[in-house]
């Protein structure tokens, strides 16, 4: 029973690990942020990979890219503006945020 109730666990915290990085890509997707990004190439604006690379190790950049993510910005990536995310939450945004961070 101990061995049942060890293994379930073990498989309840797989999932519960693995699964934000699928939720938060398809919140991306949702969001229509493909149409700008990708994961390892720069489109209009600059690859997952390129911004995780940026901010890489600096205090308080989730929140930064989540403020970028709601509310736009320009200058990080060159001169092209980020627009804001139409509709997003605070909270989705700092979702993607950490997706993207986690991004490697």
């Amino acid at each position: 029973m101990k061995r049942i109730l060890l293994a379930t666990l073990a498989a309840v915290a797989t999932i519960a690990i693995t699964s934000p990085a699928f939720a938060d890509e398809a919140l991306a997707k949702e969001k229509k942020c493909g149409t700008c990004h990708a994961v390892d190439k720069t489109k209009v604006g600059p690859s997952y990979k390129n911004i995780a690379a940026k901010y890489a190790g600096q205090a308080g950049a989730a929140d930064k890219l989540a403020g970028v993510i709601a509310k736009g910005g320009s200058g990080s990536f060159g001169s092209t503006p980020m627009p804001p995310t139409a509709g997003i939450s605070d909270a989705d945004a700092k979702k993607l945020a950490a997706w993207i961070l986690a991004t490697k």
